[in-house]
């Protein structure tokens, strides 16, 4: 369970955690783009996300010159907050120096949402953090995969992988919220929904 209380002059260090399934039958995805996002900014940012801990996958580094740990929990989905509350408490990272990266498909395919806060909206990945953290308080962005057809399972949706046409507009979408992701690790919160909610 989450629960520590950090000294002020502590200094202050952003968990991103990129939601998606581990093993191969899953990469690529719609379920799995924030998995997608943290392997741009390890890249982005020279960090190599790849020790075990915390149920995950992670590594650490500088975006914008602020100290910064990139998690790709490997839990499965469904379980996601055992992960993260793992690494947090571990660091000391308070909910709202979480930036929790993950599927949406309430808006439209590379579309960004970005909140400080909110509810899961029937997404069990951010269900189960807010479950672990008990607070809804962490930022996040959300990025569009479409809806599902209208006859198709959702489990089969969010598993299943997007067109040629889709996946150009997912790396425009991509490249966006790495963009958010490094206003946010600068406290810019405003600027990153000022410039890509919508977009």
């Amino acid at each position: 369970m989450f629960g520590f209380k950090r000294k002020q002059e502590e200094k202050i260090m952003k968990l991103i955690v990129g939601l998606g399934n581990p093993t191969p039958q899953y990469a690529k995805t719609r379920h799995n783009v924030g998995f997608e996002v943290i392997d741009i900014l390890a890249d982005q940012y020279n960090i190599a996300v790849d020790a075990a801990k915390y149920k995950g996958l992670y590594g650490k580094g500088k975006i914008q010159g602020q100290s910064v740990i990139l998690l790709k929990p490997m839990t499965y989905m469904n379980l996601s907050g055992e992960s993260v509350v793992a690494a947090a408490n571990y660091y000391k990272i308070l909910p709202e120096d979480i930036i929790v990266i993950y599927d949406d498909i309430n808006l439209d395919v590379g579309r960004l949402r970005i909140r400080e806060k909110g509810s899961a909206g029937g997404h069990n990945g951010i269900k189960n953090i807010i479950a672990h953290l008990g607070t809804d308080e962490f930022p996040r962005i959300r990025i569009g995969v479409g809806m599902k057809p209208p006859k198709m399972d959702l489990a089969d949706y969010v598993l299943s992988r997007f067109s040629e046409d889709e996946q150009v507009q997912m790396a425009l979408g991509y490249e966006k919220a790495c963009k958010a992701a490094g206003l946010m690790v600068m406290d810019d919160m405003v600027k990153a929904m000022n410039d890509y909610n919508g977009k």
